[in-house]
């Protein structure tokens, strides 16, 4: 296998942070901090996430997002630069809208809420599965356990602790074809594949292109995931631009109390 750089850059990310949290206030705490600061800033960083507005695609079932001028309450004026010297969008979607999380909580009603996320959990080993030669003979393939295993080897074995992308190319059409990126079937993942990941391998956490998890009825792959305490995002893009290992993932979200699911800020820093 080959060495987990990602790993050594999450190692000094969390050293510095255990620095940090015990108080130590020293060079040698200082240099910790810069010398990861110094790792990190000199990598390339690949935004993982769409722009969204309100004609972008969305289940049918939710419905669009509006965006408007937010107005003083007491005259209904919107507020502007010239008047107000500020100007401001009043935002209503739903939560689970563009790229976005899924807390346990969206399927389990005894499941956490995003705000109970741990904050470790927000920045892992990035591992990338691409399915994209396989498309060809089924524009619908689901990832299976065999493939999972003919990546490790050629990949090494998935590490535990890791967060496991679906690269299926779908992403293309969001802007330049959204009915086509609406679509049903379309690439997914088993559900042997993903207890595969999680009970074997051990990840944290998984994510992909489609604005669901798999094309069975009853959502099993999905419902597994958050009826067992994990999380996922959804709608990511830019999977291509991401090596299958080495890369380390940053997904970061508001912090509604008892968030069901919002629109996240995923991006990826490549080895």
């Amino acid at each position: 296998m080959r060495p987990n750089r990602a790993g050594s850059i999450l190692r000094i990310v969390l050293l510095a942070a255990a620095v940090l949290g015990a108080g130590t206030v020293s060079l040698a705490a200082d240099r910790s901090l810069a010398e990861a600061y110094q790792i990190i800033a000199s990598k390339q960083f690949i935004d993982l996430t769409h722009s969204f507005s309100p004609t972008t695609p969305v289940w049918k079932g939710f419905g669009s997002a509006t965006f408007s001028r937010a107005a003083d309450p007491e005259t209904g004026e919107p507020y502007t630069i010239e008047k107000d010297h500020f100007r401001s969008f009043f935002y209503s979607l739903v939560g689970q809208y563009g790229t976005h999380i899924d807390p346990p909580a969206h399927f389990d009603p005894k499941g956490i809420t995003m705000d109970q996320i741990p904050l470790k959990q927000m920045i892992l080993p990035l591992v990338v599965f691409d399915i994209t030669p396989l498309l060809a003979r089924d524009p619908n393939h689901a990832l299976t356990v065999e493939d999972i295993r003919n990546w490790e080897h050629q990949h090494g074995r998935v590490p535990a602790g890791s967060f496991a992308a679906l690269r299926t190319d779908m992403y293309k059409d969001w802007d330049t074809n959204p009915e086509r990126f609406k679509r049903s079937p379309f690439p997914a993942w088993s559900l042997d594949a993903i207890k595969f990941l999680y009970e074997q391998r051990g990840i944290v956490a998984n994510g992909h292109e489609s604005m669901d998890t798999d094309t069975t009825d009853d959502m099993k792959s999905e419902t597994w995931i958050l009826t067992h305490g994990h999380w996922q995002i959804e709608v990511m893009a830019n999977l291509d631009r991401v090596p299958a290992t080495g890369a380390l993932i940053v997904v970061t979200w508001p912090k509604p109390r008892h968030g069901l699911g919002f629109p996240a800020r995923a991006f990826a820093i490549l080895p």
